[in-house]
């Protein structure tokens, strides 16, 4: 298993030079109405930012001479539009104080710009540098709030070797990992001509929280915990440090093996044991206190366990968070299987019932899942983002730019097979240098 630290700056300073943004509205028009947003978009309004390498065109492939990358890429966002048309609305506040859209189709941002140096000298997206990539993503200055920053915000950079990255800014809200991915895979599918392959179902209103509302499960999402702090007092002090942890298939395989030997388990999935495994080695390395009550936040996909299930191409936030919590002294001393029992009990928990009575607290309590001696687990590993052909084949890399919070880890897909996952996350300098000590096995 391969680590590398992240935080080392890319051979040649990137210097990009942006045109002036542009609104790109549908190609056609468009319902002019206020779109609902259901309790599950709520929770996580934020900005997602992501980055799309591209090669050079090669020749004798049909395309014309004059055609450039944000050409194609500008006039296909036109046309997707059309029937992703909130994407070209603007963020409002309901009545009783919920996220809508205005779809007043002023349109989504899109941006042309150039480098000043070849592609292959940004550097590897297992390392992401987010001061380099935030170069290739445009930000809206002088926003005051989310409400400010369009849902949809692109930006094609063209770099001296030919090729090009495809920046995106796009709000969680509008859509969770699963319709994000459909969506751009739908923008690319109509830069190539195609018809769409999973055309977006628009309505929301079927994840409406019920009348009267009913809380029949327990939400450990929510739960506060408290915060013991161990006897050198945490640590504010240290400089935290990133690195990318690589686990190939053959390790994955090793590390399920590892997770049944003592008989407790008779199966696993490469996520509920590579999920219990970062859990447990970095609670161990913050050297928590043993009965520091510690939890494991993450997404399951809900779309097929709603029943009836969720119709194909929702577009949407199709996600429910769950959760397992464990004293850290436990979860250091007992063997994997217990880790990783923990994260399965938190799977099967997600049943259409408990999702409804997610969606249903939500609107009871207005609340925000608590990150207070939490590790949140985000997994783009299952993500096919690296299909999106816009005609210039599909990318060399992609990924998120921002590096982690504290309290969250990043699964990443790795490799040409993709069958690799890198972790990602950050620590405190000291805390790190154990965790890597704590993933051997």
């Amino acid at each position: 298993m391969e680590g590398f630290g992240v935080d080392s700056q890319p051979s040649v300073e990137l210097n990009v030079k942006r045109q002036e943004p542009t609104l790109v509205q549908p190609a056609e028009p468009t319902e002019n109405h206020v779109y609902f947003l259901s309790n599950l978009d709520q929770n996580i309004a934020v900005i997602v930012e992501t980055v799309y390498f591209f090669n050079a065109r090669k020749d004798g492939n049909g395309w014309r001479e004059d055609e450039t990358p944000s050409e194609v890429i500008k006039e296909a966002l036109r046309k997707v539009l059309v029937h992703y048309y909130p994407l070209a609305g603007r963020l409002g506040i309901s009545g009783e104080g919920k996220l809508n859209v205005h779809c007043t189709g002023e349109g989504a941002v899109f941006v042309e710009a150039e480098a000043d140096c070849s592609l292959q000298d940004v550097g590897d997206m297992a390392k992401p540098n987010p001061s380099t990539l935030q170069k290739l993503v445009y930000n809206i200055t002088g926003a005051r709030n989310l409400l400010e920053i369009p849902p949809l915000v692109a930006q094609v950079t063209m770099f001296k070797c030919g090729g090009f990255v495809l920046g995106l800014g796009m709000n969680h809200c509008m859509f969770d990992g699963i319709g994000a991915m459909e969506f751009v895979n739908s923008w690319a599918e109509t830069a190539r001509g195609l018809p769409l392959s999973v055309p977006p179902y628009m309505d929301r209103s079927l994840l409406k929280a019920r009348s009267p509302t009913k809380v029949d499960f327990p939400h450990m999402e929510f739960s506060q915990l408290t915060e013991i702090l161990n006897s050198n007092g945490g640590y504010e002090t240290e400089e935290m440090k990133y690195r990318s942890f690589c686990f190939s298939p053959e390790k994955l395989d090793q590390l399920k093996k590892l997770a049944k030997e003592d008989g407790a388990l008779s199966k696993c999935t490469t996520f509920e044991a590579l999920a219990a495994l970062v859990w447990r080695s970095r609670s161990k390395a913050l050297e928590m206190a043993a009965d520091q009550e510690t939890k494991l936040m993450f997404a399951v996909d809900g779309r097929t366990k709603f029943d009836p299930p969720l119709p194909k191409g929702y577009f949407g936030n199709g996600i429910v968070i769950t959760a397992a919590l464990c004293k850290a002294g436990e979860l250091a001393d007992k063997p994997m299987s217990h880790a990783v029992g923990l994260v399965q009990k938190a799977v099967t928990m997600v049943t259409d019932g408990y999702m409804r009575s997610a969606i249903d607290f939500f609107e009871e309590t207005r609340a925000r899942p608590s990150l207070t001696a939490t590790l949140l687990v985000t997994t783009w590993s299952r993500l096919a983002f690296h299909t999106s052909d816009f005609g210039w084949g599909e990318p060399i890399q992609s990924g998120p730019v921002t590096l982690p919070a504290k309290e969250v880890v990043l699964f990443l897909s790795h490799g040409s097979q993709r069958q690799s996952i890198n972790v990602l996350l950050g620590l405190p300098e000291s805390a790190m240098d154990r965790f890597q000590q704590f993933l051997q096995f």
